[in-house]
């Protein structure tokens, strides 16, 4: 198991139990195929530049440790879901 370090952005226009959703549903989708760590919610910040016609956005930082084939699938599931705006994860080792 490698340790990960996984930062995305999830779109301001949806409602806090909207955002609460899809944090909760990352975090179940990181549970399932390896071993979550922390997740710290930074909240609504303003973007360095403008994403999808989007000034703000609400960020999430993830800690989790997995075999190396999972982020691959966690960075597909970030990719067919509309409200997130950008994401980044790396490998922390």
């Amino acid at each position: 198991m490698r340790k990960y370090e996984c930062v995305y952005v999830i779109s301001s226009n949806l409602e806090e139990e909207q955002i609460k959703a899809l944090i909760e549903r990352f975090n179940n989708l990181v549970s399932q195929y390896g071993e979550l760590e922390s997740v710290e919610e930074w909240g609504r910040k303003k973007l360095a530049y403008e994403v999808q016609k989007q000034k703000e956005g609400y960020y999430v930082l993830m800690n989790f440790s997995s075999n190396p084939d999972f982020p691959a699938e966690l960075e597909r599931n970030f990719k067919i879901t509309e409200e997130i705006l950008k994401y980044m994860v790396v490998s922390k080792e």
